[in-house]
Formats: C-alpha cells, structure tokens, sequence
C-alpha cells in the first residue's frame, strides 16, 4: 500500500486559502488509483482550472492522491486520507481557511470531513451518500452540492436525501441538478466554472454567487433540488 500525497499548484501571490480537491473511486479495491483512471483525470482538470482562476487570489490548490481506490467499508481509507491531507494543510497553514471539494467517493469523504477545524466549506460533486450517511457534525457548515439529473452511477435522489437530513442537522446546504451524467462531461466548462466560484466564495476570496445565495435562502423543506 502506498502512502497518499498531494499535487500542489501554489498561489501566484500569497496564500490567503488552500482548496483540496478529491477524486472518485470505488467501493471495494486496495489497488492504488491508476494513473489514467476517468475519476483522476477529471478532478485534476477541475483542479487546474480553479488554480487558473484563484491563484493570483491567493488560492493555493491540492489534489490527494489516495493509498487505494476504494472506500473499502468501515475502513473509510478515502476518508482517512482526506483527514490526513487536512492535517498536513493545516500544519503547513494554520490560519488559511480551507474548501475541500470531492467527486464521487470523494464527495463522500470530504462531506464526512466536512466538519475538520478549519474547513470553511465543502462542494460535494455527483457524491457517493448512502443512506445513513452521518450529517450531524455539518451543522453550521456551508454544503454545496451539485448532482447529474441523468446519474446511472450514483442516482440523485441519495444526495438529495443526504440534503434534507444535513439540513434538518443545522448545515447550510444549497444543493444543485445539472443535465448529464456522473462523469461531469457533459457541460464540462459549467461544471468548472461553478465549482470556481463555490471554491472562491468558500474561501473568502469572492463573493457567494448569486444562485447559491437564492438556494440557501429558501425554507429547508426546499432546498433539496435546484436546477442549474
């Protein structure tokens, strides 16, 4: 098993916030992540796109590369690994606030890690959330969640239920549907550019966008699926 490590993109100034971003995986697999895996190439793409547009505000991005591909049950390796990758963020930036994004099995363990000293927001893609999945330490949390409406791999309707309970728990989730699919190919660049303006808003660089604003503003009992 290796050990996990972090891509790092500086910022172009100095460092105001950290972003960490973490791929997709599997459910079972003590394989490391292959290097051309579909899950790795995209988060990077959305990692170096955001580094392109938050950089020279201060922004300083990470992608975790995990020890293996899979969450692998109540050993939660890809939940470990992003609480490590916290830590040493932390370590390195004690006073930065921190936005941790995640696809998949990603967006699984960032919102289990959502709750971490420190975090100033999660931005959980397409994310893995079976039900049970524990809400309770999101409270007071700010959540965005973005889902496929055409998801074969991970339908929906298991973040829209994940919403309504962090929501009854006290988080602050505004949680979105977009055409396609659990890929994030389709609309690709909407995909990018939105997580970038969650990534900014989380860490303090820019303003909320406008249609997160609305979302989180509406009565709990709607803020489960607003169509981008």
């Amino acid at each position: 098993m290796t050990d996990p490590f972090l891509e790092s993109r500086p910022a172009s100034t100095t460092p105001r916030a950290v972003a960490l971003f973490c791929h997709g995986g599997t459910v079972a697999s003590v394989e490391p992540p292959k290097e051309r895996a579909l899950s790795l190439v995209r988060m990077r793409a959305i990692e170096q796109f955001v580094s392109g547009t938050g950089g020279h505000a201060g922004l300083t991005t990470h992608l975790l590369r995990y020890r293996v591909a899979g969450w692998n049950g109540a050993a939660a390796d890809a939940y470990a690994d992003v609480r490590w990758a916290i830590d040493v963020i932390r370590a390195e930036h004690p006073d930065l606030p921190v936005v941790l994004v995640g696809h998949s099995m990603g967006g699984r363990a960032v919102l289990r890690a959502g709750g971490h000293d420190g975090v100033s927001a999660v931005c959980a893609l397409a994310p893995w959330t079976p039900p049970g999945e524990p809400v309770e330490h999101l409270r007071d949390r700010s959540v965005t969640i973005v889902h496929g409406r055409g998801d074969r791999w991970v339908p929906a309707r298991l973040s829209e239920e994940f919403a309504a309970r962090a929501v009854d728990a006290g988080a602050h989730v505004a949680r979105f549907t977009v055409a396609g699919g659990h890929s994030m190919l389709r609309h690709a660049h909407r995909w990018h550019t939105f997580v970038s303006d969650v990534v900014l808003a989380g860490a303090g660089l820019a303003p909320v966008p406008g249609d997160v604003a609305r979302a989180l503003d509406r009565p709990a009992a709607e803020r489960v699926d607003v169509p981008l």
